[in-house]
């Protein structure tokens, strides 16, 4: 047997547009719901998310069958990344990456020797379903998906290094933090951080990896499912629940 195909993954390589969710509230019955809703990739946030280890498990059972989970991690930390993955996330994304450095110890950090530095103990996790998958040791690192997230300046201007860093399978700009680091706080739609967020978006297309980036106007969404971005998302769990509930509320004001 042999570790489960990615894809996900699979799908980016080729270029296709996949339209994913944010999911950010922590709970596996909301992820279930999001992931029956049809998008194709959900991000698990662990990043600003209330999710730890234990919560991300459940969420990925949750999800088992339905949208593709990508975690996204706290921070670029081995330790983290090893457990993500033997909980059996196969794509991870990877926040605040600033130069080609950083870029390589998360590749390193998300494979098995000897291309990468991941741990060694699959007969014990979730990842290999528990030891029955008996060559996942061997076809696990052709699975994985390794997205890192540029969003700052100086990440900006590192990302033509970044992009050539062998393993990298798609990179991910964050508006709203590069809005921040531009002296724009939460002006992350100001004209200029549009015209830096597009040529990066054009600048990764055309080094062979996949763009991503996530949006909740849709007029914004349809501007990049047109350039072509491949993982795209539209909104989040807690931005359509808080949504929901305020229009609702409002036939009754």
């Amino acid at each position: 047997m042999t570790a489960p195909k990615n894809i996900f993954k699979s799908r980016l390589k080729i270029g296709e547009t996949q339209i994913g969710l944010w999911v950010a509230m922590g709970h596996p019955a909301a992820a279930e719901s999001c992931g029956f809703a049809g998008f194709d990739w959900l991000v698990i946030d662990a990043e600003h998310g209330p999710n730890g280890l234990a919560e991300v498990l459940a969420q990925l059972r949750a999800l088992r069958g339905s949208s593709h989970p990508v975690v996204r991690v706290r921070e670029n930390n081995r330790g983290i990344i090893k457990q993500m993955l033997d909980v059996g996330a196969q794509t991870l994304l990877i926040p605040m990456i600033e130069s080609a450095e950083e870029a390589r110890q998360a590749v390193r950090s998300m494979l098995y020797p000897p291309t990468g530095v991941r741990g060694v103990g699959a007969s014990l996790v979730r990842a290999s379903d528990f030891g029955n998958i008996s060559n996942y040791l061997h076809t696990a690192n052709d699975e994985i998906c390794v997205l890192l997230q540029v969003e700052s300046v100086r990440g900006i201007e590192a990302l033509d290094e970044i992009l050539r860093v062998e393993g990298v399978d798609g990179v991910f700009i964050g508006p709203a933090d590069l809005a921040a680091d531009m002296g724009l706080i939460g002006n992350s739609e100001a004209p200029e951080v549009r015209t830096v967020v597009d040529k990066a978006l054009k600048d990764i297309k055309a080094s062979g990896k996949a763009a991503g980036i996530l949006t909740a106007d849709l007029k914004l969404a349809l501007h990049y499912a047109e350039m072509g971005v491949e993982f795209l998302a539209v909104g989040s769990d807690v931005g359509v629940f808080t949504a929901g509930l305020r229009a609702l509320r409002q036939q009754f004001a």
